[in-house]
């Protein structure tokens, strides 16, 4: 292939406790990673050194995506079982981007993502967990989740689920906007 678009995560950023971080930010020891991230930035490191070894002229663009979220894949479920999320105080920074942008992202990727390069592919929101939720509870009449201490979540929500509640970090996506020229739509 001339080009590579590959869909990784922010999670490979691990918890960054509410800082920004860009794609040259560091990433966190394998040890302060979930299992799902050591994937991801395994995967990163063999299509890249796919590109280089095997095939020298192919462009590989690394897109790393938060939550997605369309019509059709907003956690409104989870509303509706009253699982909590944390207090105020003890909220984390979470991320997302609309299927449709992620989609357009991708397209821009394969027609102007530079050779082995990374792109945080993010909305512009800078939202709390919590505001985030409340803001689906209340465009879907539903009830806002209860809010409880770090510790009585964790007891109360599946592994997978902490894995991503448990991390706080805040995207810049300035690259996606001026390297592949993305307009957000949502």
């Amino acid at each position: 292939p001339r080009r590579i678009v590959y869909i990784s995560t922010s999670g490979v950023y691990g918890d960054s406790q509410g800082a920004v971080v860009s794609e040259t930010s560091a990433l966190p020891a394998q040890t302060k990673k979930s299992a799902r991230a050591i994937r991801r930035i395994d995967a990163e490191r063999r299509l890249r050194a796919f590109a280089r070894r095997a095939n020298p002229g192919c462009c590989v663009s690394i897109l790393r995506a938060p939550g997605i979220y369309a019509a059709d894949r907003l956690p409104l479920e989870r509303l509706r079982q009253g699982l909590p999320l944390f207090v105020p105080q003890q909220d984390n920074y979470t991320n997302h981007i609309h299927a449709a942008d992620l989609g357009r992202a991708c397209l821009a990727a394969l027609h102007r993502g530079r050779p082995s390069r990374t792109y945080n592919i993010s909305d512009d929101t800078r939202l709390l967990m919590g505001e985030w939720f409340d803001l689906l509870a209340d465009s879907f009449a539903l009830p806002r989740a209860p809010r409880l201490p770090r510790e009585a979540v964790q007891q109360s929500v599946s592994p997978l689920q902490w894995s991503f509640m448990s991390e706080s970090r805040q995207l810049d996506n300035k690259r996606m906007k001026h390297e592949l020229g993305l307009r957000l739509r949502y």
